[in-house]
């Protein structure tokens, strides 16, 4: 069946906040939660053409959502700074009336070696990666506790898993990225427990290897595609899975985007 937008989906009524959502992964499941009727707000730092050296632009990605019949709008936002993470909050809710689901996508990726890491990208990171995915739970998580339903979707990575010795080779991920991703996945299951009988669940999720902008740069260097890579589809078909899922029986998961579909049986859907 082609893609399409089902107004009357299972998320028909419902509000989606995804950070970060300018390309790659959070664009895919903005696009996806669209697709299923919800009305999605997309931000990022990068609202418009010529603000940033990657591809994509939050405007493309409502222009994807509104030309094939879903409801999308933008809000820019700086995830890094507390100030414009409270007003992109209290915008948001001002805009839609309430928030039913938050995906924190939004990330930085930084590293270099131990000795040489300054204490301001220490900062920079841990505010991106983890501070703006607590500040924006924090302010709008009670109204989900107040409705008793909500779903809050952290995205994560295989970097947050433990290497052992012997390392031969040494993998040389970094301390950073990792770090800040651990810290996501301890935030939310904690979080998991605290909202668990106010029917509001809370999971992280691990996309996998996707060949994103982001990636492409970190990897390579340039804009060259990435090889061994799996299709955008996959991870956002798993965040959609984990936010129409029973909340009782499925948060505080620390899901990988594949094998989430295949314990569930799902193939990805196609996106408009």
């Amino acid at each position: 069946m082609p893609a399409h937008v089902d107004p009357q989906g299972k998320l028909a009524g419902k509000t989606a906040l995804v950070t970060g959502a300018s390309r790659g992964i959070g664009e895919a499941i903005a696009v996806r939660l669209a697709m299923a009727g919800a009305r999605v707000i997309v931000t990022a730092r990068t609202a418009a053409a010529g603000e940033s050296s990657y591809p994509g632009t939050l405007a493309d990605v409502v222009a994807r959502i509104t030309g094939a019949g879903g409801k999308a709008s933008l809000l820019q936002a700086d995830l890094g700074d507390p100030a414009s993470r409270a007003q992109l909050a209290d915008e948001a809710l001002a805009q839609a009336g309430r928030i039913d689901i938050l995906v924190n996508n939004a990330a930085a990726l930084m590293g270099g070696p131990f000795e040489r890491l300054s204490e301001k990208r220490l900062r920079t990171i841990f505010e991106i990666n983890v501070f703006a995915a607590f500040d924006l739970a924090q302010r709008l998580a009670p109204a989900m506790r107040a409705n008793r339903s909500g779903a809050i979707v952290n995205i994560s990575s295989g970097a947050s898993t433990h290497n052992v010795a012997p390392f031969d080779p040494p993998t040389m991920s970094g301390l950073l990225y990792p770090m800040t991703k651990a810290a996501l996945e301890r935030f939310t299951t904690a979080l998991a427990e605290e909202l668990y009988a106010d029917g509001v669940s809370v999971n992280s999720l691990s996309p996998g290897f996707i060949d994103t902008p982001g990636n492409r740069r970190a990897i390579s260097g340039d804009d060259v595609a990435l090889e061994g890579t799996q299709p955008v589809e996959i991870p956002a078909e798993a965040a959609y899975q984990l936010v129409t899922a029973d909340p009782k029986l499925f948060t505080a998961r620390l899901a990988d985007a594949a094998p989430l579909l295949a314990e569930l049986g799902v193939s990805p859907s196609p996106l408009i």
